[in-house]
């Protein structure tokens, strides 16, 4: 399985000598490189990049972020909540939630932009804030992604508005005048520059339904291979595509409309390895399968398990071994859960696929690649009672530093009640 080795090999070794498995270890200049082309997004009047929040929300990664002029998407009150907290201006955040927060009220009054994802979300807004401007997310009817379970637009997604209910959202608007000037969608993850174009040209035909709106957030979705088997979005082909639709808008129209995205996946994913302790070997016979036991699994990488998605990886041995052989492996979890696989069948959870991995032993080290996003922040964590891993992020001084500490036990049950 081809690898990139953000992190060499000697580092990955001294960070084993002093830090407890698994953990995970972003590339600060893997970060910046990201965060550079995506604030260098193709656009013809004007660009506000998002980060999506939920990929990856640890405190270091979000100041960084902070510092380097990116606003926010928000997936949940408690994720505004949580930005606030750490210093990120309620202005650079914009809530796009299925749970409409029950203090949505405040954080409004805070300067939280609010992007209302149905009917319901919209009317409620317009009880507390009438006589004011408002975005709002509309179903396309059309969406994208490798998987089902990544594709956000179309019949069969609950996010936002359905673009056939559009006449009852002006309605809503206009019985508490509200002032709709910013609509929002987004088809989920792809590759395919065609599909953006549509998914533009399609936004943009809604937008001349409201002639107050000025931005268009055509959400996130830039794919990010984390193995082979994948490609990565051609960021520039994709803004190019997209920056001539706009143009072809304005000329058609004279109304110059803003561009805004969101990308998660595609800022943090590149950066972030987990390193990992083979914990034991098995093998179940000529019919079967071997099998690599590692300290980690579901607890950490949850992708393989829900989307059959699969992740580069590689074994650095413990001890010096010239012993160039390979071996096909199935890589397992350390969860008492048959699910916990790292090496399904690409795009399907429920099957199996072995890899080409070098020879190991009980001892040695297997890093998963590409775990920067919705790794740490999506995973079942305390699952078994496992504690949730450190991370720690590799300066571009080349320094580590430590952004989150290991879960101790006592956090674990530190919220149960004893008797």
């Amino acid at each position: 399985m081809e690898t990139s080795k953000i992190i060499k090999n000697e580092i990955i070794k001294n960070i084993t000598k002093t830090h407890d498995l698994p953990i995970y270890v972003y590339d600060e200049k893997t970060l910046l490189e990201a965060v550079k082309k995506i604030t260098n997004f193709p656009n013809t009047y004007g660009l506000t990049p998002r980060y999506a929040m939920k990929a990856l929300s640890t405190t270091a990664i979000l100041q960084l972020f902070d510092k380097l002029g990116l606003h926010f998407d928000a997936s949940s009150g408690y994720e505004v909540e949580r930005a606030i907290l750490i210093g990120i201006a309620p202005e650079k955040i914009q809530l796009t939630s299925q749970e409409m927060p029950n203090n949505l009220k405040e954080l409004v009054e805070k300067g939280v932009i609010f992007n209302a994802t149905s009917l319901f979300q919209l009317e409620s807004y317009g009880k507390l804030f009438s006589n004011t401007n408002i975005s709002i997310r509309i179903n396309p009817g059309m969406g994208s992604g490798h998987v089902k379970r990544v594709n956000v637009g179309g019949p069969s997604s609950s996010f936002g508005i359905w673009k056939d209910d559009i006449p009852k959202a002006k309605k809503i608007a206009k019985n508490y005048n509200l002032k709709i000037t910013k609509l929002h969608t987004h088809v989920g993850s792809g590759t395919d520059p065609e599909i953006w174009k549509k998914t533009a040209k399609l936004s943009l035909d809604t937008v001349k339904l409201f002639p107050n709106v000025h931005t268009l957030n055509l959400g996130g979705g830039f794919k990010v291979a984390h193995s082979d088997y994948e490609k990565t979005t051609d960021i520039q082909n994709t803004g190019d595509v997209i920056k001539d639709i706009f143009t072809e808008f304005y000329k058609k129209t004279g109304r110059k409309i803003k561009l805004e995205i969101e990308p998660g996946n595609y800022l943090v994913t590149r950066s972030g390895i987990l390193i990992t302790k083979i914990i034991d070997k098995n093998y179940t016979g000529e019919n079967g399968y071997n099998f690599i036991k590692i300290n980690s699994g579901i607890t950490e990488v949850t992708r393989p398990a829900i989307y059959g998605s699969i992740h580069s990886m590689y074994i650095i041995n413990n001890e010096e071994n010239k012993d160039t052989k390979t071996e096909n492996v199935l890589v397992v979890g350390h969860c008492c859960e048959s699910g916990d696989i790292l090496t399904p069948k690409i795009n399907d959870p429920e099957g199996l696929q072995p890899v080409e991995l070098n020879k190991s032993k009980i001892g040695d080290y297997l890093i998963i690649e590409n775990v920067g996003g919705y790794c740490s922040s999506m995973s079942f964590g305390n699952y078994n009672s496992f504690p949730k891993a450190e991370e720690l992020l590799l300066q571009k001084n080349g320094k580590i530093k430590v952004i989150r500490k290991r879960q101790t036990m006592e956090q674990i049950i530190q919220n149960d009640i004893m008797n």
